[in-house]
This record gives structure tokens, sequence and C-alpha cells, in this order.
């Protein structure tokens, strides 16, 4: 089964700036234009690291965790912009995680960064990029 990945338009330009600075060549399919039969809708994440990313994407730790997933790809790092991810994964429910710029520079180079994702169903996670033994995250 294949596993497709669906990028919006910042995604894809800061992908192809990557991929042009790593000498990748980018291949458009008639899928990723909408062509074909395939469906367009987005599957959610797995609640382990996603395979097919590139070396560059982060995979958060999740405290108490019970199938979510946590991703900030290398193109979300590049851009540098404030995001908010969707840890739903494999969970029944979702939450969301707040990165700001400052947190996401501090991924970019290595640093720990920990924050906490909404509160859903009476509970929330912690979420930490880079952990440290024995650090316990910058607190973004």
């Amino acid at each position: 089964m294949e596993d497709k990945r669906f990028l919006d338009r910042r995604e894809f330009t800061a992908e192809a700036v990557l991929a042009m600075l790593s000498g990748v060549v980018i291949l458009v399919g008639e899928s990723a234009c909408g062509g074909g039969s395939g469906s367009m809708s987005p599957t959610s994440p797995a609640p382990n690291p996603p395979t097919g990313g590139t070396s560059s994407d982060k995979v958060g730790q999740i405290s108490n965790n019970h199938g979510h997933s946590a991703v900030v790809t290398a193109a979300q790092l590049l851009a540098g912009n404030q995001v908010q991810l969707d840890i739903r994964g494999q969970a029944d429910h979702t939450h969301f995680v707040t990165l700001t710029h400052d947190a996401l520079q501090a991924i970019s180079a290595g640093g720990t960064v920990s924050t906490d994702s909404t509160t859903t169903s009476g509970h929330d996670h912690t979420v930490t990029f880079n952990p440290a033994s024995g650090d316990p995250g910058s607190g973004y």
C-alpha cells in the first residue's frame, strides 16, 4: 500500500527549494494535480515516525501517548512561520500543538523544545522535539 503525503503550496515550494539545494529532481505526477482516480483527502499520520519523510523532519515525543503523532516537516522548519500541528495520529480524538517562530528555529538548530497540547477529552499532552536526557525542555 502506498503512503501518500499531500503538500499545500507553501510546503511544496519549501520542499522544492530544499530539493534544488540538494540536487534532487522533483517529479509532479498526475495524482498531484488532481488527475487519476485517487481521493485527495489527506490521511491521519501514524502514531510512529512516518516513513518516506525527509531526514530533516522532526518527530516529537508525546507524554502519556495513546496513538498521537507529532511531526514538524523540513519545509515547515525552513519556512519558519508559526505552525499549528494536529497530533491526532491514530487516536480517536485530536489535540493541537502550536510551534512559534522561535520554537521552530530552536528545533532546527537541534535544541530541545517542549510544549503542551490543547486539552481534549479532559487531558492534554506534552510534546518534546529533540529531547536530551535530563533536559526538561525549553518550554516554548
